[in-house]
């Protein structure tokens, strides 16, 4: 027999999605596995579909249940924006997840933020920092700062400014190198799995298929290399100067813009909103440093 649907049971079955286990399930939402069970099967009757395929490593996602996410997930969304809004009553308080690089996290943001939590005693702020971007439709975070403009999704973005790349060399390596020509000095660069991004395909271009001396997936790592007289880098004009690295070409078509997002259903929240006007006042402020050798 079909049932009603119950439109808290959406719950269940993102929970079910993210951890791909009832016990992992049950374990975030702090509810026993029947019942995560009992519920499963009751959204399943009600909606008339299967939404999982058992498996003994875990639940599967069918193609149905695959369709249905992104519509569960606008669902969390607009439940948790209305519950926020009813319980803070104008007060900016609550947790707000962000995730950004390190570099800008080390030398713009977490400077930044005295002023901003002092403001907001009740505000808190989980930060993520590292390359792998996270997915904002699956609340990984709430807000990311991004390097690439983001094409799809229910997203909100605003533009905050740009991040400035030359080619920079330590003293000593650069005493080395002499008048050799760029094309034949050795590099520091990125791995394989970030060829995509300006500052490799650069690197790439200058090597004319030679063999690169050292590969890094960070770019504290890669300034570390170049202040280690390993080779020449592509860098963030604000990183290299504060390592005291040397600017061999200021301007080399690498400049990436930042990009601020944050899902559109959580634009109207207070927190997340206070966090954002935040971040956009610290990088027009810094908007120079960042851009400029």
């Amino acid at each position: 027999m079909k049932r009603d649907f119950n439109w808290d049971d959406t719950r269940i079955f993102l929970a079910i999605a993210r951890a791909g286990t009832l016990s992992g399930a049950a374990e975030a939402l702090d509810m026993g596995i029947a019942t995560i069970s009992r519920r499963l099967d009751r959204l399943e009757q009600s909606l008339a579909i299967p939404l999982f395929s058992r498996h003994q490593s875990g639940y599967r996602l069918t193609d149905d249940g695959e369709a249905l996410l992104e519509r569960a997930e606008a669902l969390e969304y607009a439940g948790l924006t209305f519950g926020e809004t009813a319980k803070l009553q104008g007060n900016v308080a609550g947790l707000v997840r962000l995730a950004t690089s390190d570099n800008l996290a080390t030398h713009v943001i977490l400077p930044s933020l005295t002023r901003l939590l002092n403001r907001y005693p009740d505000l808190r702020l989980e930060l993520h920092s590292g390359v792998q971007s996270v997915n904002l439709h699956r609340r990984d975070a709430d807000l990311a700062i991004r390097m690439v403009k983001p094409d799809a999704g229910n997203l909100t973005l605003k533009r905050l400014g740009t991040v400035g790349f030359g080619v920079y060399g330590a003293k000593k390596y650069l005493e080395a190198l002499g008048s050799l020509p760029l094309d034949e000095a050795q590099y520091v660069t990125w791995t394989d799995a970030h060829q995509h991004l300006p500052a490799a395909r650069w690197v790439t271009r200058k090597l004319r298929g030679r063999p690169c001396r050292l590969e890094a997936n960070t770019l504290v790592a890669q300034v570390s290399a170049v202040a280690a007289g390993l080779g020449l880098g592509v860098l963030p004009h604000f990183m290299a100067r504060e390592n005291g690295l040397h600017c061999v070409t200021a301007d080399i078509g690498a400049d990436q813009a930042l990009w601020l997002v944050m899902h559109s259903d959580l634009a109207g929240s207070r927190r997340v909103r206070a966090i954002a006007d935040h971040l956009i006042a610290v990088f027009d402020e810094q908007k120079d440093k960042l851009a400029l050798p």
